[in-house]
């Protein structure tokens, strides 16, 4: 019997201390979060970001030069180079033919405006060049998207 009252006792003791403090709510608090690199990242209270999604487009120039093809092509590719440098592209990739001859995407990073956007889009040669057109969307996302940057730089074998 007097186990099971020195049993008891040590139940209510926990329970008792175990309860969460007023005013914060233990279901939706996140036990991991880090304010340091939510800042940092740009992140709001839920993680997340505003970003802008660009969904790259077969452009309206039609020529068949090859040479100012892949001028401008090369051009595109270093652009996306400089642009991920500078941190403003976070993502960037081609897609498979497709019916709306959708060709890529990319997403543009600490972006303020719909106006910068389509500036920085103007600096890519391809679509300078009327290679590629584009639709621009507002996104939201993680703010930890960018974190990926520094291992995709340990994984690729042959530079595209």
């Amino acid at each position: 019997m007097k186990y099971i009252l020195i049993l008891i006792l040590l139940v209510f003791a926990n329970l008792s201390f175990a309860q969460p403090k007023a005013g914060i709510d233990t279901i939706n608090t996140n036990p991991n979060y880090n304010r340091e690199l939510a800042d940092k990242l740009g992140g709001d209270d839920y993680g997340m970001k505003s970003y802008f999604l660009v969904i790259l487009k077969t452009g309206t120039n039609e020529t068949t030069d090859k040479e100012f093809i892949n001028e401008s092509f090369r051009g595109h590719m270093d652009n996306i180079n400089r642009l991920v440098q500078e941190g403003k592209l976070i993502i960037a990739g081609p897609l498979k033919k497709n019916e709306n001859n959708y060709r890529g995407i990319f997403i543009l990073n600490n972006i303020k405006s719909l106006e910068e956007a389509t500036e920085i889009l103007q600096t890519d040669k391809a679509i300078k060049n009327g290679l590629l057109d584009y639709e621009i969307f507002t996104w939201f996302g993680s703010a930890a998207i960018p974190e990926y940057l520094p291992f995709s730089e340990k994984i690729w074998r042959a530079k595209p």
